[in-house]
């Protein structure tokens, strides 16, 4: 198979494309496949990322055939010939367009999330995705870039049919695709690894593409193990926050990603690292030794003081689930100097009598609807000593699956870490 996964090929069509390397030039990834490849191009392009959103304006009988599309800032593209032929009238391509640019809204705050869209006015748009079928899509992502005002538009793909790139060469300026199959079955067909992308790898990505900080993996040292890490220091960092995962989720956890990208919009830096091996992990007794759990966070705590900037910047915990228990005792323990915490659907009480001991400022969010927990959260916040406050979301479950649900969780830590850490000195990158 011709291509890895997706940053893969993102670093073999930036090599196709150092030609176009100028200060005007700004890649658009179409979401979520063709971000982990646009991250790549724009990376090594020098260039800035955003996403371009599409969404297509289906026939109200048969939605999988296109009457138009739409893109952000009201831009209306209409099939007149799909229209006419299917008598579409004014009110009725209305109707469909204003639930469409009701997703696309919605879409736009998720991947986004305060940071404005970027302007393609006058510049080279690099449209891209992981691989086109039909071309629908990436046709309407052109001829969006082009209303955009882009002063030229180059469609870049790892993968498409021939027939399919020959037809997108009347949309697109350029049209650069790696391999052309014949006869052309799939896309993932041409990926060894092509698991989906989720919403917050692509906020992730986003917010690494445009923050100019530093993100590296890591290796955190803990008693005879060693943990793999992510660390994320953005520019002149005010703070940093451990995650400490529970139930047996680990580093690359959606929901603590995309809380992770919300902290780093507020300059906050993080550190999602695994506290249990794999080996570790398969005996779930582990999972709920909270001991073990604070044990790890204290080490990582201990190490990230080690590291360039950071002896002296203000530290906080996010907690999920029995993650928020091992955050708890860990910020308990005697000469602890951790700035704040945040519980995510946790279970402080499984942190025992040590809560009566614990300094940081704590912010319990539970979902209106994860009764169980919201009463454990209750019970554990009358025990608590400082200062503290249960932030209810409302219509939210466990893991906040809700539409706009994991976005509250992430605005309300983003707000209680950004008023509580500080203190903190900057970091130095």
């Amino acid at each position: 198979m011709p291509f890895l996964d997706r940053a893969d090929a993102g670093r073999r069509l930036a090599g196709v494309l150092t030609g176009v390397r100028d200060a005007d030039a700004i890649v658009l990834g179409l979401p979520r496949g063709g971000i982990p490849v646009g991250y790549e191009i724009a990376r090594a392009l020098g260039s800035p990322l955003d996403v371009i959103l599409v969404r297509k304006v289906g026939l109200p009988v048969q939605p999988e055939l296109a009457m138009g599309a739409i893109g952000e800032d009201g831009v209306r593209l209409v099939n007149t010939e799909v229209v006419q032929a299917e008598q579409v009238s004014e009110r009725e391509f209305a109707e469909v367009e204003q639930r469409e640019r009701a997703e696309l809204h919605r879409r736009a705050e998720r991947y986004r999330l305060d940071r404005p869209r970027a302007m393609v006015a006058g510049r080279t748009a690099i449209v891209v995705d992981d691989g086109i079928a039909t071309g629908s899509t990436a046709r309407a992502a052109c001829q969006v870039a082009r209303a955009h005002g882009a002063a030229r538009v180059i469609l870049a793909v790892p993968v498409a049919p021939r027939g399919t790139v020959a037809a997108l060469g009347q949309v697109a300026d350029q049209v650069v695709c790696l391999e052309s199959p014949e006869p052309f079955y799939a896309i993932g067909q041409w990926y060894q690894d092509f698991s989906q992308t989720s919403d917050a790898e692509v906020v992730r990505l986003l917010r690494a593409a445009a923050d100019g900080g530093t993100e590296r993996e890591v290796q955190v040292p803990a008693a005879s193990v060693t943990l793999p890490g992510r660390l994320t220091v953005p520019p002149d960092a005010r703070g940093m926050v451990l995650f400490a995962h529970g139930s047996g989720s680990g580093r690359s956890s959606p929901r603590n990603l995309f809380v992770a990208a919300g902290l780093h919009v507020a300059g906050l830096g993080t550190l999602l690292f695994d506290l249990l091996t794999p080996e570790e992990g398969a005996d779930r007794s582990n999972v709920f030794d909270i001991g073990l759990l604070a044990a790890r966070l204290a080490a990582a705590t201990g190490w990230l003081r080690t590291q360039p900037g950071m002896a002296r910047i203000g530290v906080g915990y996010f907690g999920a689930s029995t993650g928020a228990a091992a955050a708890l005792r860990a910020a308990a323990e005697p000469g602890s100097d951790i700035a704040a915490i945040v519980s995510r659907g946790g279970r402080p009480d499984l942190a025992g009598p040590q809560l009566g001991s614990v300094r940081a400022p704590t912010l319990l969010i539970v979902g209106g609807l994860d009764e169980r927990v919201l009463a454990l959260n209750a019970q554990a916040q009358a025990l608590l000593r400082t200062e503290n406050q249960l932030a209810v979301v409302p219509g939210a479950t466990h893991l906040f699956p809700e539409p706009g649900t994991l976005e509250r969780v992430a605005a309300l830590a983003r707000d209680w870490f950004a008023g509580h850490l500080h203190a903190g000195q900057p970091a130095d990158n």
